[in-house]
């Protein structure tokens, strides 16, 4: 089997792929047909590197914005059906 030589910007962009697909890192060797142990070596030396947390934070920033957003829709739509259900049981005892 030839072994293939990837440059440092292929493996730095790996890394935080790997951290966000919530797939395996077995998983993701296989997709990509690299060996997990060459990948578990990725995460460890460019893990911690400042421009991959900072997409992570950013990423997580997002994620929390969404969840946010999704929990104001929800209360919105309650808020609602509450303001129906106080018309109907206020015409009710007229």
């Amino acid at each position: 089997m030839k072994k293939i030589d990837h440059d440092e910007t292929y493996k730095k962009q790996t890394v935080p792929y790997i951290k966000e697909s919530g797939k395996s890192v077995a998983e993701i060797g296989r997709e990509l047909k690299i060996n997990a142990n060459t990948l578990y070596g990725w995460l460890k030396k460019y893990g911690s590197e400042p421009e991959i947390v900072a997409v992570q934070a950013l990423k997580s920033e997002d994620q929390r914005h969404k969840e946010l957003q999704k929990q104001i829709r929800d209360l919105q739509e309650e808020n609602e059906i509450l303001k129906k259900a106080m018309h109907f049981f206020a015409k009710d005892r007229r």
